[in-house]
């Protein structure tokens, strides 16, 4: 075992600006006045499953399909400049699908949590941190994920829209910085 603490606060970083479950609030809040109640411990639970279950099976997916590391970080590196680009600018550039809005499991833990976003991220951490501390990271975030749930209501009054915009801008210039660093990391690696 290869503890971090760098390690593990720049994954948790990361996977937090991915997830982005602060800037989701005001859907998280919509959610719940379209359902009713949403079940905050089984959401968080069943998207921080995907989330490690895809750190662990995701590679010998990717091997079974013939794509190495590398590349899928090279292709993850995109997906979050754009990710990042829609919190800096906000814009959409990927348009959720409106008739998924049927149950709290079902959008929240996938995909609007554990989405293609954070599972594209996490094999791309994979090409370069340790796995105990992308677990921790994973951990961490699913902890901060049942909180933000549990309390949604009470943070967006708190922080108000702009408050929640500011802090979208913020991750949206970290995330876009790492992106920019993962693919510079990966390119050497594919030539």
């Amino acid at each position: 075992m290869d503890f971090s603490v760098k390690e593990i606060i720049t994954a948790f970083m990361v996977l937090f600006a991915v997830i982005d479950v602060v800037g989701n609030i005001p859907i998280i809040i919509d959610l719940r006045k379209k359902i009713g109640h949403i079940q905050s411990e089984k959401a968080a639970i069943i998207s921080g499953i995907i989330m490690i279950g895809f750190l662990f099976l995701g590679e010998s997916l990717l091997t079974f399909i013939g794509i190495d590391v590398n590349s899928f970080a090279v292709a993850g590196s995109f997906i979050l400049f754009f990710i990042a680009l829609e919190m800096i600018l906000g814009i959409t550039l990927y348009k959720e699908d409106e008739t998924l809005v049927t149950a709290s499991i079902f959008p929240l833990a996938f995909p609007l949590i554990a989405g293609p976003g954070s599972l594209t991220t996490l094999l791309s951490l994979r090409a370069e941190f340790q796995i105990e501390n992308i677990i921790l990271a994973v951990i961490l975030n699913v902890v901060f994920i049942y909180v933000v749930l549990k309390t949604s209501s009470k943070i967006e009054k708190l922080i108000g829209p702009s408050g929640i915009q500011i802090i979208r801008k913020i991750f949206g210039v970290i995330l876009l910085a790492i992106a920019i660093k993962l693919f510079a990391a990966n390119i050497k690696e594919l030539f």
